[in-house]
């Protein structure tokens, strides 16, 4: 039997930024919740065979509502992010007390494209723990938001000047390849390898803005070899894809941070590409280091997948056939 709902508007804006242009934020929430959503003259109209999905349409439409008449701006990324605060099986939010905990959890990012919303209640702690602890953890599989969140939580510390310097680093470690083929000096092998961290800033704020920051020397990417002997002060660190460092490669990098430091170090525990019978420094530290308090680990799943819905099944599909 067929379950539907109707929401009529009196206001013609209030209607559209529902929307979203062309209907986009209709479509998020349809992929979220299921059912069809029809949006016709001054209506939006809801069915479902689910009567769950609709009691979720209808506090979904109560909280844009809410959010529209409050002055915010429903950008897909919002919009999306909001269906990431249902518990699978849920009709309501979390709980009343983390109904704001998303919101909370935006990255506004001085001169950036967008603002940064978490797209699930593990990416928004996963944020709050960059903020709060001066050394986090992100172990998680590809796709979950690791590295973007991290970069973007830096670059806004960064442009609001509450620190100097925003520092990139990765063990250099080739999955499958061997740089030494790669022509060029060592800065052009390594330009390749560090490109993803770059391609994370690009989307996230405007070239020039990067170039304004690296000539300024407040961006710095190197390799984590070059941390050797190095003390970090009042910066920012990421490491990416720590996973790939040995134990006393990491040893070596949590002992150069310095004063007012925070770092990031992220990495996924299914992609280790170091030659065998060689331990992870990542999952030594997680092992050995994980009581110690002023630390935070944060622990992203397949769930969390947020680059593409195809991504969630590849991962999926991965696990399910490990040899």
């Amino acid at each position: 039997m067929e379950e539907g709902i109707t929401i009529a508007f009196d206001n013609r804006e209030m209607l559209s930024g529902i929307c979203g242009a062309n209907d986009g934020n209709l479509r998020i929430i349809e992929d979220s919740i299921g059912g069809l959503i029809t949006a016709r003259g001054n209506e939006i109209h809801f069915e479902s065979r689910n009567n769950t999905s609709v009691k979720r349409f209808r506090t979904m439409m109560d909280n844009l509502i809410e959010l529209l008449k409050e002055g915010e701006l429903l950008s897909p990324e919002y919009v999306q992010a909001l269906a990431g605060e249902f518990v699978p099986g849920e009709t309501e939010i979390s709980s009343p007390d983390e109904k704001g905990f998303f919101r909370d959890s935006m990255i506004q990012i001085p001169h950036g494209f967008n603002r940064v919303y978490p797209r699930s209640k593990n990416q928004a702690s996963y944020i709050q723990g960059m903020r709060t602890n001066e050394i986090c953890f992100c172990i998680g599989p590809a796709g979950t938001g690791k590295t973007y969140l991290a970069i973007a939580h830096a670059l806004q510390i960064l442009l609001s000047k509450k620190i100097r310097k925003l520092v990139l680093t990765r063990p250099v470690v080739e999955a499958g390849e061997n740089l030494g083929f790669l022509p060029g000096d060592l800065a052009q092998k390594i330009d390749p390898y560090l490109k993803p961290l770059y391609d994370a800033m690009e989307s996230l704020v405007p070239y020039d803005v990067i170039s304004r920051m690296e000539e300024t020397r407040a961006i710095e990417i190197a390799p984590l070899a070059y941390m050797r002997g190095r003390s970090l002060n009042d910066c920012i660190v990421i490491l990416d894809e720590a996973q790939n460092t040995t134990k006393e490669q990491m040893k070596m990098f949590l002992t150069r941070i310095g004063t007012c430091t925070r770092a990031v170090i992220t990495g996924d525990s299914t992609q280790i590409d170091l030659p065998r019978k060689t331990d992870s420094g990542l999952l030594h530290a997680l092992d050995i280091l994980r009581e110690i308090e002023g630390l935070y680990f944060s622990f992203l799943h397949t769930s969390d997948v947020a680059r593409n819905p195809l991504i969630k099944k590849i991962i999926q599909a991965y696990d399910e056939n490990k040899s």
